[in-house]
């Protein structure tokens, strides 16, 4: 791949983080946080209460993206052959026939995952993982790219289910969408009011402005940003400082480990470089490990949190210069 290819996959993912703000104000760090996942092939959890545009984030995501997208809306009710797809009868061929479900698609929102029981929500582990779906005996691959965004609510809502630990460490980044300044509310108020329809982002202007080739060469640039030893030694170093604080019952594992190091390396060529620094580790250690780890339930009464442990083990482990 030329040089030439990589700087326009880089211009069209930055186009991108532009035309996703034509329908969605503020949330830089979550529109950024995609783009990240898309470079490393990994899977998002979105996290806020209702009513700060989550849904409406990834929807103007996937309208700037030319790739095919799909929503399920999470429901108690919700069965797993509803995501995943099923066998079904053929009254006219008298045969049976696999029949799709929505996860075979490039780009699919599970819209307030945590709203459907873990049965449900365990069903997506397969097709994160292993980006396949095995049903009646058989394999059938899904198709690439393939990214998962799921959405939910704060775990102490009522009516939800917390994702079950196994599940919460297939997702690459979690990220929290806040409740929006006072400037950036009246900023959407007044889009509002000029007549946006966040049900027709296509009013709004947003078009497609990047694709499957972009991401291709993007993700083959990425592979090649440089990481140094020290950088390295850096991630596992605070991975491991994560499994010896007290107030923890599960710290980081490798595999957190390794999405810190992919989403370090996506971050450093977004920015331009083709090498990593301990700084870019220190900018994605929160969104990359704080789904990761287990806070014990009395340190959590003390109003011990995941941010607070990932701070404090930042704050501690030495920076390499």
């Amino acid at each position: 791949m030329t040089s030439e290819n990589a700087t326009g996959a880089r211009d069209a993912l930055i186009a991108l983080r532009a035309e996703v703000g034509k329908a969605v104000v503020g949330n830089d760090a979550a529109v950024t946080g995609l783009i990240l996942a898309l470079l490393c092939r990994g899977h998002v959890l979105l996290e806020g209460v209702p009513g700060v545009a989550k849904t409406l984030l990834v929807r103007a995501l996937a309208a700037a993206l030319d790739l095919e997208t799909t929503r399920v809306q999470f429901t108690p009710d919700l069965m797993p052959g509803d995501v995943t797809g099923s066998i079904v009868y053929d009254a006219h061929s008298g045969e049976f026939s696999f029949r799709e479900g929505p996860v075979f698609t490039n780009l699919l929102l599970a819209d307030e995952i945590n709203r459907t029981p873990p049965k449900t929500q365990s069903s997506l582990l397969e097709a994160m993982e292993e980006r396949q779906v095995s049903l009646d005996g058989k394999t059938r691959p899904l198709p690439d790219p393939f990214i998962v965004i799921a959405t939910q609510n704060p775990v102490e809502y009522e009516g939800t289910y917390p994702l079950p630990e196994a599940q919460l460490d297939r997702f690459l980044l979690k990220l929290t969408m806040p409740a929006p300044s006072r400037e950036d509310e009246i900023g959407i108020l007044w889009r509002h009011a000029q007549g946006f329809d966040p049900r027709n982002l296509a009013a709004a202007g947003l078009k497609a402005v990047a694709g499957a080739p972009e991401l291709a060469a993007a993700r083959e640039a990425v592979a090649r940003v440089t990481v140094g030893p020290e950088v390295i030694g850096y991630v596992v170093d605070l991975c491991r400082a994560t499994r010896q604080l007290p107030s923890v019952r599960i710290g980081v594992s490798p595999r957190g480990a390794t999405a810190l190091l992919a989403v370090t390396r996506a971050w450093a060529w977004l920015a331009g470089r083709d090498y990593a620094t301990p700084d870019d580790v220190k900018a994605l250690a929160r969104p990359a490990l704080r789904h990761r780890l287990d806070v014990r339930p009395e340190a959590e009464l003390e109003g011990v949190t995941a941010d607070g442990v990932l701070d404090r083990v930042l704050a501690s482990v030495p920076v390499p210069r």
